[in-house]
């Protein structure tokens, strides 16, 4: 392709709307155009790569023995209905009345539809297992859409979705999804790491994403030093220690307004991890379609940590938290904000009592004495206290143990969700009763996986692990071209003719070239050249009659050749480059 007749409008500036590195390269660099907040054009480059991407994912889903189809974006509530996702999912779904005024919505992800379908032509578990995809446009009205591609609300997914006989059956294809992915970001060039990691709105009781780490990220992941656990910060857990020490009496200590766990640490002489801490939350859970209750659960958790709220919404069912107010509290409890403790606690037979694992064994507490200015000493269970469970509902913090090995610790990484498999079961095949006919004749519900691939957000992903500068540095399996060759002086007749003949001999070895056949000043083209981003850089300059170009690679790397040598030095680099990109994989 040749630039002068190509559609790139690179931008001299940086838009102020872009706050990290993928949004202002793609935006700069003319691969996207915003239209609203959240809504983007492709441009050529920017869809371009995208096409690459896309052509990596479909080989390796196709290789697995996933099959291909599409679905239609526009789903009618009646599935959503029978999912009972409709009025659970929130405002993040984009309802829409045609003109019968019959009601669907923009589609976020396709379970519904894709059990519909396979609910309609499969009946049999000799038909069983089916794995299938689509590569197709999503819509999800996220209330805060930043950073480009990276969180848009109109985005490219690959969604796969495969049915099941049984457990094993499902695990097999599970553990397929895993490899195809480790395949796909391998080669796509990418730096990633693979975490245990909440299903969220999805559902199912198993999941892993997959994260390209970047110091930019969204997510905090956790991994350990020793073994090869790691865990997206939300589902990541960990081996309490709380030392073994011999229970001493409890006693009342005034504590005249000490609330927060550093000002009663410091007045006791203690520390935070001597303290149980108490959270009053207001949650809803739906009790029937469209009719909801509030709630309040009480939780107590090592005054060190702090309560994940994922975690909590999940053991609650809860479609939405908040902390409660003073007054709630008061109303609910009986006792003041700020001094509440486990001993002797008078609570509305409605509240949930819920104990985080961090207090397990905890010797010797401090806790808040239910009344105004007061706190108690040395609180043991369970003389004092007693909790029928514990469970993890903390977020785990750099340096804890390793829950796996139980040796190692935990370091902290940031990352870029790109892709989420999930375990579902039969969550949507029963809601939708969906039924196949088993070995025996009989109905049971498909078990179910989900396989999500966000395709724009990888390409924002690559520039986040990939750039300097000056522009995006892209793994050369998706770069917009391989190479870009550039033209010094386009009034030179003698480089006009060893450029032209280069072109056409890159083309005709199927090397993805962009030659800059444009009339503009060599600072220029070398700016856009940064922003295009290409691994390979060729210079028809002033040793051109000699049958002399220069190679430039964005490494840094610069080294003068033969005309002739060319396409083999080329096809070296891209070899070596590609093993670069092999060779990132953690």
């Amino acid at each position: 392709m040749k630039y002068s007749k190509y559609f790139i409008p690179t931008l001299r500036d940086i838009p102020s709307e872009a706050e990290i590195p993928s949004h202002k390269y793609a935006l700069k660099g003319g691969y996207i155009k915003k239209i609203a907040s959240g809504i983007y054009d492709y441009l050529p480059l920017g869809l371009k790569v995208l096409r690459k991407i896309e052509a990596i994912v479909r080989k390796e889903m196709n290789k697995s023995g996933a099959m291909e189809v599409s679905m239609p974006s526009m789903v009618p509530a009646e599935l959503w209905q029978k999912s009972g996702r409709w009025s659970f999912y929130g405002k993040e779904l984009l309802r829409i009345k045609d003109r019968a005024d019959r009601e669907f919505c923009f589609g976020p992800t396709h379970e519904e539809v894709i059990v519909d379908m396979v609910s309609n032509n499969i009946q049999s578990y000799k038909q069983l297992p089916i794995n299938l995809y689509q590569i197709q446009t999503k819509f999800r009205d996220e209330i805060r859409p930043r950073f480009g591609l990276m969180r848009a609300r109109e985005f490219t997914m690959k969604d796969a979705y495969s049915f099941h006989e049984d457990q094993s059956s499902l695990d097999a294809t599970y553990q397929d999804m895993y490899k195809a992915y480790c395949n796909i970001f391998t080669n796509c060039g990418l730096k990633f790491r693979v975490v245990n990691a909440d299903s969220g709105n999805i559902g199912g009781n198993s999941s892993q994403e997959f994260m390209i780490t970047a110091d930019s990220g969204e997510d905090e992941i956790l991994y350990c030093s020793s073994c090869t656990y790691a865990a997206n910060v939300e589902k990541a857990a960990t081996i309490i220690h709380n030392p073994d020490e011999e229970n001493q009496t409890a006693i009342e200590v005034e504590t005249p307004g000490i609330k927060s766990i550093e000002d009663v640490s410091k007045f006791l002489n203690s520390t935070p991890t001597q303290l149980i801490k108490a959270l009053v939350y207001q949650y809803e859970i739906m009790i029937e379609q469209n009719k909801y209750e509030a709630k309040y659960a009480l939780i107590f958790i090592r005054g060190d940590y702090d309560l994940s709220e994922i975690k909590l919404g999940n053991k609650l069912n809860a479609l939405s938290l908040r902390l409660a107010t003073d007054d709630e509290i008061q109303t609910q409890l009986n006792a003041p904000s700020g001094f509440l403790g486990p001993v002797g606690l008078a609570t509305n037979k409605s509240l949930t009592i819920l104990a985080d694992d961090s207090i397990k064994g905890l010797k010797n507490a401090i806790v808040g004495a239910n009344k105004v200015d007061y706190h108690l000493k040395n609180v043991n269970t369970p003389k004092d206290y007693t909790f029928d469970e514990y469970i993890d509902l903390k977020i785990v913090k750099e340096g804890d143990t390793c829950p796996e090995c139980k040796k190692g610790q935990l370091i902290k990484e940031r990352g870029i969700e790109v892709g989420h498999i999930f375990k579902l079961g039969s969550k949507y095949s029963e809601s939708m009763k969906a039924v196949f006919l088993d070995k025996n004749g009989k109905e049971q519900p498909f078990i179910m996986g989900c396989y999500g691939i966000g395709i724009g957000r990888t390409a924002m992903a690559a520039i986040e692990q990939n750039y300097d500068d000056n522009g995006p540095t892209w793994p050369i399996q998706i770069a917009p071209f391989e190479v870009i060759l550039i033209q010094a002086n386009m009034n030179n007749e003698t480089q006009s003719t060893v450029a032209n003949n280069l072109y056409q001999t890159l083309l005709s070895n199927n090397i993805d070239v962009l030659f800059d056949d444009r009339n503009e000043r060599m600072g220029v083209k070398f700016n856009d050249a940064d922003l295009i981003g290409s691994p390979i850089r060729i210079v028809i300059g002033k040793k051109a009659d000699e049958g002399i170009v220069e190679l430039n690679l964005r490494s840094g790397i610069k080294d003068e050749l033969a005309v002739a040598d060319v396409v083999t030095t080329i096809d070296k680099h891209i070899t070596e480059l590609l093993q670069i990109s092999n060779s990132k994989v953690k």
